[in-house]
Formats: structure tokens, sequence, C-alpha cells
């Protein structure tokens, strides 16, 4: 199949470029025992990220806090909709003894929507950079943060424990926010970001997804103003359809094409372009702190 192309229509089996070999390696390995023995919950393990093998072995991790039920049912999402399980106020120091018996030298954290809590689960955020901050003063951080409504005063909770870096993903572009993300606005994000950088974040980070429909020039205005706001990282995937319920893959994007928007968003001066088909958000996290 020739890959100078934008993309192909979703054949019966995935194309040859989507296909991953299955995680290896010494670090794997002992990472994996210290998961299942401990219990301890990644979104790697429960994501079945195709990047897990890399990722751990160099030192990075990602974790999911404030439970695994979301209050919102973004039609991507595999996460649970419905209504969510009491905050666990002993989970910051969880997180932060997982961090430290697996020796993860870079974690990401991030979280369901919690727009039950009155604080949007922003409280809990804070505890948990902080219980880290105290268990693991060497590991650097990247917290992949919901919009909390736009509510300046929640995200303020997460600026003023400086992680290294914080994320908030677009997911796709305006014209589908609403069928993709249904309850979240394309504006409302930028905001966050915008505001994120304007109060003090050193890095700030964003991640779309393609193949549900979007055009070239779409993704490209959303680069365009990402770079408004004075973004420094995105990341840009290929959508995988979780189940049947979920939004089908419209297509699937070309090695080529990918390359192509990496080259534009360099162009356009992100720091960091992560642009490819199995790129997801914290993939190669650790190299966004240089």
């Amino acid at each position: 199949m020739n890959n100078d192309v934008a993309s192909v229509a979703p054949p019966k089996g995935k194309p040859k470029w989507l296909r991953v070999k299955l995680p290896t390696g010494k670090k794997y390995t002992e990472l994996r025992g210290l998961v299942d023995k401990y219990n301890l919950h990644t979104i790697c393990t429960s994501g079945s990220c195709p990047n897990m093998g890399e990722c751990w072995s160099e030192g990075t991790a990602t974790f999911m806090i404030l439970g695994n039920i979301c209050t919102r049912s973004c039609g991507f999402c595999g996460v649970k909709t419905g209504r969510p399980e009491t905050v666990d106020w002993e989970e910051p120091e969880k997180v932060a003894r997982s961090i430290k018996l697996m020796n993860i030298k870079h974690a990401v954290v991030t979280s369901v929507d919690r727009d039950d809590l009155a604080d949007g689960g922003s409280i809990i955020w804070a505890e948990t950079i902080q219980a880290i901050r105290r268990m693991n003063p060497e590991t650097t951080l990247e917290t992949l943060i919901p919009d909390f409504q736009g509510k300046t005063k929640n995200i303020d909770r997460i600026i003023s424990v400086k992680p290294e870096v914080v994320s908030h993903n677009m997911e796709t572009v305006k014209r589908l926010t609403r069928e993709v993300r249904i309850q979240a606005k394309y504006e409302q994000s930028l905001e966050v970001l915008r505001y994120l950088k304007d109060n003090g974040i050193n890095r700030t980070k964003s991640g779309i997804m393609l193949g549900l429909g979007e055009k070239e020039e779409e993704v490209i205005q959303t680069l365009e103003d990402l770079r408004k706001v004075n973004l420094d990282i995105v990341t840009i995937g290929q959508y995988l359809q979780p189940s049947k319920k979920h939004l089908p893959v419209k297509e699937f994007i070309t090695p080529y094409q990918f390359k192509k928007y990496e080259k534009l968003g360099l162009e356009m001066g992100f720091r960091h372009v992560e642009s490819g088909a199995l790129v997801r958000s914290s993939y190669k996290a650790q190299k966004h702190l240089t």
C-alpha cells in the first residue's frame, strides 16, 4: 500500500502500521510483576496501551485517580460512564506508594471527570501531586487534567502544586467536538490551556485524535488555535474504537500524513510534536521536559 496518501478507508483488519509487538524486556517484566503483586492501577495496563513496554522501559507510567467511573459520556472513550463512587481520600498516598514501588522516574497522572463534585476533584488532584512529591522527590510529573468546567478556582489548585507539565486534551477538531466530547466545549478547553500558560505553568500540552472524519484544514486550524494560546507540546494519534458502542473509525491516517502534521506543527513553533498512529497522550512524556 502507498503510504504517501492522507488516509485509507477502514478495512476489516488494521493496517500494518497499527500492529505492535507484545511488550518485552527485563524492565517491563519487573514492573509487570510489581503491578500484579501489589494490585497497582495504571492506565498503561487497564487501557492496554500499545506503548506500555517502551514507556515502562524508560521509567514512565500513567496513573488514573478519582475512580474509574466518569460523569461524562464521550463518544470515543472506553471509561465507564455513570455515578462515581465516593472519593477515596487515601488515594494520594496509594498512588505515591505505587510510583515508589515501581521506581518511576516520570509519572503522568490523569483522572475521570468528576462533575458531581463541587471542586471537580481538584483537591484530590493537588493532594496527589503533593504526596508524590513527598515520597518521590526525584520523580518529575505531568498532569493530564479535565477542564474542571472552566472554573479557575479548581484550575488554580493544579497550578499551585507546580507540575512540570500540565496537559489538557482537545481530542478533536471544533466541528466534531459536540459529537466526540458531548459535554465539553472546544473554546473552553482552549481557554483552560490559555489560563494555565498565563498563570505560570512552564510547559502546557494537548492531544488530538485523527480518523473521526476531520478534514486536513480542520486539523491545521486546531494546531493554529493551540499555538495562539502558547501551547508547548502537542500529540497527534490515531483514534481506535474501544467497542461497537463507541464512535466508528472513519479512516486510518497514514504514516505519511502523520509526518506531514509533525512537520507543520514544528514549523508553527511547538516545542515538541509527537505525531503517529500509535501516539497516545503520554507517549515519550519524559522527553517533553526538555
